[in-house]
């Protein structure tokens, strides 16, 4: 496995009045990453995001680091699932312009809770695979794979997530598998992983402080799970996620992509995503 960062990762120091895009680039090659992930950009028109993916994506073959996957936001329940499906495809010519070899937008964060009727996983599931299938149909003329995250809360437990990989049923369709977020859906992490290794076209770095939510809430930095319990962003190794055993069973599995670190712990990006970095190493035996 190779390890890069997603570029979410650097939070503020991503703004032109910080580090910038291509200074985050710069620094991810300084710590030892070999690639990154995009995310999504909002406020530009079409053609001039495709000029600015062109540009980023060039700069970062220019210092030697791999654009690996663009990670985009969708909703098929909440929208006009026609209009979305359009405007997903849009962003698969973004993703060529980046020059990334994959792509992961999200399914929907499910209904609200004002909609009491048919609010089940298998009730929507239709719906989710066809929308699918049709971005992935598109992103296979353009060589780029499509995928799924564990994200969200309503898509994010293994058994919905592979129930969907396997709904759509192509073959230019599969999962990003990101070891901590499962602890949103309160799955069990080794279970999860392994359940989700077989589909994997790339993989997320994550782990989290974990709090039982029969106690007090922590207070601020903190979130609650589906199930009510209490989680903090970390660094790498400093939580509570098994994050070897996880990478031990992607690697069992045959998983030889990357490996690229989501970063949402309180301290400071840089400090965070350099020592996750060297201990991502040290797991791999890199």
């Amino acid at each position: 496995m190779k390890i890069g960062v997603s570029l979410y990762s650097f939070h503020r120091y991503a703004e032109p009045d910080s580090l910038g895009i291509k200074g985050c680039i710069d620094k991810v090659k300084e710590f030892g990453g070999e690639g990154v992930d995009f995310v999504e950009v909002w406020g530009m028109d079409h053609e001039t995001y495709l000029a600015y993916a062109r540009d980023v994506g060039d700069y970062c073959r220019k210092v030697g680091i791999e654009p690996v996957c663009f990670c985009v936001g969708s909703d098929f329940l909440n929208r006009d699932t026609d209009a979305e499906i359009e405007r997903v495809k849009k962003l698969v010519d973004i993703a060529k312009a980046y020059g990334v070899s994959v792509m992961r937008h999200d399914a929907t964060p499910g209904y609200p809770n004002t909609v009491k009727t048919c609010r089940s996983f298998d009730h929507v599931l239709p719906i989710l695979a066809r929308a699918y299938r049709e971005v992935t149909e598109y992103a296979e003329k353009k060589g780029i794979k499509t995928c799924i995250e564990n994200h969200g809360f309503f898509a994010q437990d293994p058994d919905r997530v592979e129930k969907l990989i396997n709904a759509v049923g192509h073959p230019n369709f599969g999962a990003l598998v990101d070891i901590g977020n499962f602890a949103c859906a309160d799955a069990d992490h080794a279970y999860a992983v392994g359940v989700m290794a077989p589909y994997a076209f790339h993989a997320h770095a994550k782990d989290f402080h974990k709090k039982n939510g029969s106690l007090d809430n922590p207070g601020e930095g903190w979130f609650t799970t589906r199930g009510g319990n209490y989680l903090r962003g970390s660094i790498i190794g400093h939580g509570d996620v098994p994050v070897r055993q996880c990478v031990n069973i992607l690697k069992r599995a045959g998983y030889e992509g990357y490996l690229n670190i989501e970063f949402e712990g309180m301290e400071d990006p840089l400090t965070g995503i350099r020592i996750g970095v060297d201990n991502l190493k040290r797991y791999l035996g890199n």
